[in-house]
């Protein structure tokens, strides 16, 4: 926990707590892209949520339709939160990349936004475990916002973070580059409801194993 509570995204995101899912929770295509999943599910799938913050919308609305949810969050702030709005789940305090994934065990993987302050080979590295962690056919989630940029300083929601992306044709060879197949994409703007929050490109990836 304390490694953990050491990380600068765990430092971020304990600060900026609460603000994160107020900010988001207008997101009509995030609510989009959870309804286009859940259409693909079987009943009492199991699902990963990485980066898994306040555990809403993601974890909340996948467990209210029946699935078995384990969220991860490196920010301790965050997975306790998430702990109390979201009972339903299971939720652990950890660095992802960090974590004991074992192969063929989810029959989906979500992560939403939660690649953006990995450099590019931890991302690519960690979206290589997570499919392996898929089971055949199993689907997995990808958004980021797609500009390509790396290891640049920004403000986000009051807190100083280093971000890196990738384009949207390079976020989609991150994609199949795993392994996954791309069966649908939503290629959206939207503005967080936050004083310091401008328009952000947001990019879905929905993809098969």
């Amino acid at each position: 926990m304390t490694e953990a509570h050491q990380h600068p995204a765990a430092r971020a995101f304990d600060a900026i707590g609460a603000d994160y899912e107020r900010a988001f929770a207008g997101s009509a295509a995030h609510l989009a892209s959870l309804d286009r999943l859940l259409g693909a599910l079987a009943p009492r799938s199991r699902v990963l949520d990485v980066g898994s913050g306040t555990g809403r919308p993601t974890a909340g609305t996948l467990a209210d339709a029946g699935h078995e949810v384990l969220g991860v969050d490196v920010s301790p702030v965050m997975v306790e939160l998430a702990s109390r709005r979201v009972p339903g789940a299971s939720f652990r305090c950890a660095d992802i990349r960090e974590a004991a994934l074992e192969e063929e065990s989810f029959d989906a993987v979500c992560v939403y936004f939660s690649l953006l302050q990995m450099p590019r080979e931890e991302q690519r590295t960690l979206v290589g475990r997570l499919t392996r962690a898929l089971r055949p056919g199993g689907r997995m989630v990808l958004a980021t916002v797609p500009l390509d940029v790396e290891d640049v300083s920004a403000v986000f929601m009051g807190q100083e973070v280093r971000v890196t992306s990738f384009g949207p044709e390079s976020f989609r060879a991150l994609a199949t580059g795993a392994g996954l197949t791309v069966e649908h994409e939503d290629d959206t703007v939207f503005t967080p409801s936050h004083p310091a929050a401008g328009p952000e490109p947001h990019l879905f990836l929905h993809c098969r194993k």
